[in-house]
């Protein structure tokens, strides 16, 4: 019988959120390697924090309750001082973003899912979902960081989410929002879903063999 795996063992199984893999794959030579190294140490020491949770429910609620920003402008005073810096850089972007969409619009939950490529798992998980009067939908993921999306980090974003999209909001299209710039980015209409899917097979498979090697 095979024996239970613990938690201090489980970091040798191979696994990657939809932000981590999409920062892997928007990285290049020895970078990668650094970066799945961390990733496996993060995951055996169980640390890591998410802060943006406060100011994705205060843009949630904004949307929802039409109150043109007063939930952003207001979460900046209210969070922990050691991220007010951060909340004050976004936060601008932030309400570009949200001047930017269609009324009326209603927040819908939009479900995560776990996918496989090759023998990665990447758990899929958007931020929230739009859902507009005319029945179109929008599944959201956020981009927070100081740069902007790397090309690649974003075709791999939105082809994963349109990938499961029947899963995560049906009848919905992915958008990757900049939130520092405020600016949506959407799948490009001319691309080649088998070749991004072929690319990014053998992007897991490079994570897969980069995991198991910085053990």
């Amino acid at each position: 019988m095979t024996a239970p795996v613990t938690t201090t063992e489980s970091g040798a199984v191979p696994y990657a959120t939809l932000l981590s893999f999409t920062r892997y794959v928007g990285r290049t030579g020895p970078r990668k390697a650094s970066f799945v190294g961390g990733l496996r140490r993060q995951r055996e020491s169980g640390s890591g924090f998410n802060p943006h949770g406060q100011l994705v429910k205060a843009l949630k609620a904004d949307i929802q309750f039409r109150t043109g920003g007063t939930y952003l402008n207001a979460v900046v005073d209210q969070v922990n001082a050691r991220w007010k810096p951060l909340y004050e850089s976004v936060v601008p972007g932030a309400l570009r973003y949200l001047e930017s969409i269609e009324t009326p619009v209603e927040v819908t939950q939009a479900r995560d899912t776990l996918t496989m490529l090759g023998n990665l798992p990447v758990k899929i998980n958007p931020h929230f979902g739009l859902r507009y009067a005319d029945g179109r939908g929008e599944a959201v993921r956020l981009h927070f960081d100081e740069d902007p999306p790397q090309d690649e980090a974003a075709v791999a974003t939105l082809h994963l989410m349109a990938r499961h999209m029947d899963l995560i909001l049906p009848n919905a299209t992915p958008v990757l929002v900049d939130l520092r710039r405020g600016e949506i980015l959407r799948p490009d209409p001319a691309g080649k879903p088998e070749e991004v899917e072929r690319w990014l097979a053998g992007e897991a498979a490079a994570f897969s063999a980069m995991w198991a090697t910085t053990a």
